[in-house]
């Protein structure tokens, strides 16, 4: 496969490109930081672009750099993200918040918006994948810009879902679960204060972790890049919770309902009369 991977200089980003890369695929990562040295490992396979997704003046040329290389691409996965603006939300710097609000949202939008024509030159069909967050689902204190940007890109990976059925193409989103990444390191070194003492517990408790998390997002995002997922779009689906492996079975009793995605919750949906 011709792999587009965003964020590729560290935590999953990282992680997927070495993953893709030891698998014999192409991969071209996308990062502001410095990456690993692997075009002198991988020479005809591994492509690095100096890129802040949160402009997309960089991103449009990469996308151009990309299209005179390659034929097309088989995949997108947008990885790159940062939390940002971190604390109580009325104390937080308006303009920080803000920009961690375009590079986790915008900047998703942009490599999709960037790179569709080439995903649409695939020679089979292609897949967009995006990595939703902690607050994608739910209220996250303290994480008010990074929760919002995650709860905006799963609704425009559905809402793309919708605008693209009928093409040859997918869009997901993937909840990795907790994965020990540089994220983690920020908010142990922010301390209870900022983020607050759950949170900090659960990254303390997370750094303690054995790694299985990632093993099983590397699955997923692996999974919904093969067939075996086709069709299966517009989805949040959970690495860890939820039964992936075999939704190809249900493949087409999941395609009209709202299964994994977000949605509103009525009374009645808990047995409540108010």
């Amino acid at each position: 496969m011709h792999l587009v991977i965003t964020g590729t200089s560290s935590g999953i980003g990282h992680a997927l490109a070495a993953h893709f890369l030891a698998r014999g695929d192409h991969v071209w990562g996308l990062a502001r930081s410095a990456q690993p040295a692997w075009a002198a490992q991988y020479p005809d396979r591994f492509h690095a672009a100096g890129c802040d997704v949160a402009e997309w003046s960089q991103v449009r040329q990469v996308a151009a750099t990309v299209g005179a290389a390659w034929p097309g691409v088989d995949g997108l996965i947008t990885c790159a993200a940062v939390q940002g603006e971190l604390g109580p939300a009325m104390t937080l710097d308006p303009l920080r918040w803000s920009a961690t609000i375009r590079t986790n949202l915008d900047g998703s939008y942009y490599a999709i918006r960037a790179f569709h024509e080439l995903l649409g030159r695939a020679p089979r069909r292609a897949k967009i994948i995006c990595l939703s967050g902690g607050g994608g689902t739910k209220g996250r204190p303290n994480f008010s810009a990074y929760a919002a940007a995650k709860t905006g890109l799963i609704r425009l990976v559905e809402t793309l879902a919708e605008e693209l059925r009928g093409t040859a193409l997918d869009i997901n989103a993937v909840a990795p679960g907790a994965v020990t990444t540089r994220m983690t390191e920020e908010v142990l070194r922010l301390g209870p204060a900022v983020v607050g003492e759950a949170e900090y517990q659960a990254a303390r408790k997370q750094a303690d972790a054995d790694g299985g998390s990632l093993a099983k997002a590397l699955g997923l995002i692996e999974w919904l890049l093969s067939p075996a997922s086709d069709g299966i779009s517009g989805r949040l689906l959970a690495a860890q919770w939820d039964p992936w492996v075999t939704l190809d079975r249900h493949r087409d009793a999941l395609a009209p309902t709202d299964v994994y995605t977000l949605r509103r919750i009525l009374p009645a949906d808990r047995g409540q009369a108010f």
